[in-house]
């Protein structure tokens, strides 16, 4: 397993799942453990729901992961939790951002203000957990969604939400070893696909008309 990997997906995609199928097959190894960074925050019932559910799920299929729940304090989580042979599934990102996205303690008067706070305070804390995940001492497999292959939102706040999005993806991509998009179940290596191209395209040599 590579040291990083980047796991992305549209909503039900079985990103989620693939990402514990990984854990279970490094908890298959003596002397493993593999622990769940939650960032989920139950704001409405449906969503308590969701979050319910999915702890039954993983108490069926991923019995051996534990689980830490962190809706904003990621990167503390991975420094706190990292060690050698634990492997940690930061599940997931796009709920993370979501969390400093909606400052639900903001008065209606404060709006502009307390957005403008929360995307500086989201800003440092993907520095910090660009950092943390640099110094690791094992193994992240952090679960996102893929947003950029819809139709584009209509509201500006969407907007800007998936953007914010598209970018903390590339910014986590760039120091992950590996990049997996899954699609219907199906994994792809992206980082893999895309180190291939290169070489074909390299191995091709100039095409007739190229400057």
């Amino acid at each position: 397993m590579p040291a990083h990997c980047l796991i992305l997906g549209g909503q039900k995609s079985g990103k989620s799942r693939h990402a514990e199928a990984m854990a279970l097959r490094w908890l298959s190894q003596p002397g493993r453990e593999a622990v769940l960074i939650a960032t989920a925050q139950a704001w409405d019932e449906e969503m308590q729901e969701r979050i319910a559910r999915h702890r039954a799920d993983r108490a069926v299929y991923a019995s051996g992961l534990q689980t830490v729940e962190e809706p904003l304090q990621l990167a503390q989580a991975i420094r706190r939790c990292s060690a050698p042979q634990r492997l940690l599934v930061v599940d997931c990102l796009t709920l993370w951002l979501t969390n400093y996205a909606m400052p639900i303690d903001v008065a209606d008067a404060d709006e502009a203000t307390g957005l403008r706070a929360r995307r500086a305070e989201f800003q440092a804390a993907k520095l910090e957990l660009l950092a943390a995940l640099q110094s690791a001492q094992g193994p992240v497999l952090l679960v996102s969604n893929e947003m950029g292959w819809g139709v584009m939102p209509m509201g500006r706040a969407v907007r800007a939400f998936a953007d914010e999005l598209g970018l903390l993806n590339q910014a986590i991509a760039a120091v992950c070893q590996q990049v997996l998009m899954v699609v219907a179940g199906q994994a792809v290596d992206v980082k893999a696909l895309a180190h291939n191209a290169v070489h074909v395209g390299n191995d091709q040599g100039p095409q007739p008309g190229a400057h």
